[in-house]
């Protein structure tokens, strides 16, 4: 018995230690990496980001981690639900909510949706592109600590 409390007492601090961190990262955390520069000048390329997955009501400006398939990815908010979205297929531009000149395409966020855009507009492959341009809210994991 007295074997059994001098193993509890050596190892039960670095236990819940680990089980803390391990909470902590499943529940309020993530740890994410930016591997290409389409969040250049803002997050570089390379870089790990933290973010939180208890936040509150998104907002346009704010950046997300959200899941894409099997991918973790990072971009930020443009447009919310019920913004309309003006793109000019041709020089890649965009504009939420105002007319843009030589337009190609116009969309409406649905309810529940966002659109999402890579600060480097010029090398991000974002909502301007992906089939499906809109990423819905159970898809987003977390909000970038900035």
């Amino acid at each position: 018995m007295k074997k059994i409390k001098r193993i509890w007492k050596i190892w039960a601090f670095p236990l819940a230690c680990g089980l803390s961190v391990l909470l902590l990262f499943r529940f309020v955390l993530i740890l994410g990496y930016v591997p290409s520069n389409s969040m250049e000048p803002v997050i570089m390329e390379g870089s790990y980001v933290w973010g939180t997955r208890l936040y509150g009501e998104l907002q346009r400006g704010d950046i997300v981690i959200f899941k894409m398939g099997s991918r973790n990815l990072v971009k930020r908010i443009a447009a919310g639900p019920g913004d309309t979205v003006s793109l000019d297929d041709q020089t890649h531009t965009t504009a939420v909510n105002s007319p843009l000149a030589g337009a190609t395409r116009t969309l409406v966020v649905p309810e529940g949706h966002y659109f999402l855009l890579g600060d480097n507009g010029a090398v991000s492959i974002d909502s301007r592109y992906w089939e499906k341009p809109f990423i819905a809210v159970e898809d987003i994991i977390a909000k970038l600590i900035e």
